[in-house]
């Protein structure tokens, strides 16, 4: 793995260029045993940005074998607080609101010594840089298989993410292979 934990020392946050969007550099304190992190207190975070209103009700978990897993783009109807409890991950945030800022993309590398916030609307992918990569998330909703999600194409030109490994040597589902293009989902909002 490779994370130090030695250089994470301090809560701290930045805000990205997508509204809403925050990235947070969390604590991690190692020793000859490992390392321990507080992963999300709330109280400390919102003095760090976090929307008051951001109440966690669920905790997902993705454990990826391989490194090149690639999952994504995906916009749920609730907000997401991304952490990585092993391994590291390149993150992808595309806004898909239909706003001024529809399209803009951030990047990220996330390890145990970052976590991000992911408003409503944003659409979130990510792609193991590490074998046995642990993806947690928090989110402020239950899942449910009737809630509207909003899908692009991790290839999409448009969006011109640089991904650290090439989609075509990656872990990908059937699923995100297919999804549409920016360009249709524009059409759908009339932008």
């Amino acid at each position: 793995m490779s994370f130090d934990p030695d250089h994470y020392n301090e809560l701290s946050s930045r805000k990205t260029n997508i509204p809403g969007l925050i990235e947070f550099k969390l604590p991690v304190h190692g020793d000859n045993r490992g390392w321990f992190k507080e992963n999300f207190q709330r109280e400390k975070f919102l003095k760090h940005g976090l929307p008051e209103d951001f109440q966690v009700i669920q905790n997902n978990i993705s454990f990826n074998q391989k490194k090149g897993v690639t999952r994504g783009i995906h916009a749920e109807p609730w907000e997401k607080f991304i952490s990585v409890g092993y391994g590291t991950v390149f993150a992808a945030i595309v806004d898909l609101r239909p706003t001024g800022n529809f399209g803009a993309v951030e990047v990220f590398e996330l390890n145990p010594g970052t976590a991000i916030f992911v408003p409503r609307g944003l659409g979130n992918s990510f792609q193991t840089l590490e074998d046995n990569t642990v993806y947690t998330y928090l989110v402020n909703d239950h899942w449910s298989p009737e809630a509207k999600y909003t899908f692009v194409n991790l290839a999409d030109p448009e969006l011109a993410i640089k991904w650290p490994i090439d989609l075509d040597k990656v872990e990908l589902s059937e699923k995100d292979k297919n999804h549409p293009m920016l360009s249709e989902l524009r059409k759908e909002y009339g932008l």
